[in-house]
């Protein structure tokens, strides 16, 4: 059986070559609002026309009435704002105004998306031609997984970045969580119906995607969940907003993209579930102007660093019995600079750590540094235990480039977890350890997960160690040879052509 990933998405070239098409007649900036556009009306045109074409055929004369989308969780489409009339119209000059006007329809029937969506497409500066060619592209996208897709516009704004980044030279500043990060998160904490679920630090809206997907999964709906979020960036703000659109989520993300330190839009909200994958290792975010900051309850988190912050303002936002889970730069395990250890030593004797699970490398696009997720409880199952998980060789290679985990990964994960709760867990050499407040005092409270599970034990081959040591030593000797024949015949080769090294 084949292994399903999510770390490409399933028209990848399809999406390169509209960038490809777009090449030299828009900015790579502007590229991404003119494609996650029309991912917007493709995607919600391709869910709507499959419900229609079913309501069609039930014959009961329900096509058109918005309710028998709604109740489904199918974005309703305005017929002027489908996609069969944008492709109609792909090679006219009125192209850009038929796609602006689509976008005005559709936030005028769903007000809350009303200065949401991109409406730059009838400018003079974008070449008619060349997005009647992006057009057709589009129309022939595969999308027909609509409703198995996981998370569409994130995973295309993610690659996008990743691409535009690498052309421009610039590293990507802002990243989607990749799915398996966040499926990982959400079947550990398992969010059940009626919580209220907040992301400080939002993006695309991926962690309520699935908190959503996992309540309707347990027999929920996931209509019933509570989504607060807040971002600072106005078009991933945006983009969020579509992206719960689409799933048919009714978000409150605040009336505007605003900084979460500076301007925190939910004051007042205590959380059943915190998820969140804040920017690593952000400096300068304005600590010497917070510094009496009410969220600081373990200490003021460092100018040059912002991950305690962080932490401790997810702290401030939980419910009595809430959780957290969230990724971090492994940096914060273990970083005793500018009070670091001081307040990690001050949440860890809180009671407040339940879990730290270091992951492997290579699960992100434009992030190479290794992360760990951090899960942190108001009320622990298990007082003053805490479990370490070291996953750092789970998951499996996609390409040379990005790795991701299995279903049956994550599934391990969530049940290493349940059974710590639970109490049952045995202690695994190399993976997992439960360790209590002595112990984790003993290492300086220092949370880094292979000081506690230890390394994985190796069975014994039976062959004596000087014989292996001989063995060894004599292969070795062996390739060395071969490797300076191969290297004489290099050199002979290339002198015969005129080159000498």
């Amino acid at each position: 059986m084949a292994r399903g990933n999510n770390t490409n998405i399933g028209f990848e070239k399809q999406i390169w070559n509209a960038a490809c098409v777009l090449w030299g007649h828009i900015p790579a900036a502007e590229y991404r609002k003119v494609i996650i556009g029309l991912i917007f009306l493709r995607y919600v045109s391709g869910a709507f026309e499959k419900h229609y074409q079913k309501l069609i055929a039930e014959g009961d004369g329900f096509e058109n009435d918005r309710d028998a989308y709604v109740g489904d969780n199918i974005f309703f489409v305005p017929e002027d704002a489908r996609w069969s009339k944008i492709a109609s119209a792909a090679h006219t000059p009125e192209i850009g105004t038929i796609i602006d006007d689509a976008m005005r329809t559709i936030e005028k029937e769903n007000t809350a998306l009303k200065n949401v969506l991109p409406k730059n497409y009838a400018s003079p500066d974008l070449d008619k031609r060349v997005l009647g060619d992006v057009v057709d592209l589009f129309t022939n996208m595969d999308m027909g997984d609509t409703e198995q897709s996981k998370d569409l516009l994130g995973r295309t704004y993610e690659y996008c970045i990743q691409q535009f980044a690498a052309y421009e030279g610039v590293k990507g500043g802002e990243f989607y969580t990749p799915a398996s990060i966040v499926k990982t998160i959400v079947s550990i904490l398992k969010p059940f119906n009626n919580c209220r679920v907040y992301d400080p630090c939002c993006g695309s809206g991926g962690m309520f995607v699935q908190s959503a997907e996992f309540i309707k999964a347990h027999s929920g709906k996931r209509g019933e969940i509570a989504v607060y979020g807040q971002e600072s960036n106005a078009d991933t703000w945006k983009m969020a907003k579509m992206n719960m659109a689409i799933r048919g989520i009714d978000p409150d993300f605040g009336p505007y993209h605003a900084d979460t330190f500076f301007n925190d839009l939910h004051k007042t909200l205590k959380a059943d579930f915190i998820m969140a994958n804040p920017p690593f290792n952000l400096s300068n975010w304005g600590q010497d102007k917070l510094k009496d900051d009410v969220r600081w309850k373990y200490g003021i988190p460092p100018a040059g660093n912002a991950n305690y912050a962080w932490i401790q303002h997810m702290i401030h936002h939980l419910a009595p019995n809430g959780k957290i889970g969230l990724v971090l730069a492994n940096g914060a395990l273990s970083s005793q600079s500018s009070g670091e250890g001081d307040i990690r030593k001050n949440i860890i004797q809180a009671d407040l750590v339940e879990g730290i699970l270091a992951l492997p490398t290579q699960l992100f696009y434009s992030v190479t540094i290794p992360v760990t997720l951090w899960f942190i409880s108001k009320n622990k199952q298990q007082k003053r235990k805490t479990l370490f998980i070291d996953a750092r060789k789970m998951g499996f290679m996609v390409d040379r480039k990005h790795r991701d985990f299995t279903d049956g990964d994550i599934k391990k994960l969530a049940d290493t977890f349940a059974q710590f709760q639970e109490g049952t867990l045995e202690n695994v050499k190399g993976f997992c350890a439960v360790a209590d407040l002595q112990e984790i005092e003993k290492q300086d409270f220092i949370l880094t997960p292979g000081r506690y599970v230890g390394i994985e034990e190796v069975e014994d081959d039976g062959e004596p160690f000087e014989e292996k040591m001989t063995r060894l030593t004599s292969e070795l000797s062996e390739m060395f040879t071969k490797s300076h024949e191969l290297e004489s015949e290099i050199r002979k080769k290339l002198g015969a052509i005129g080159y000498e090294i």
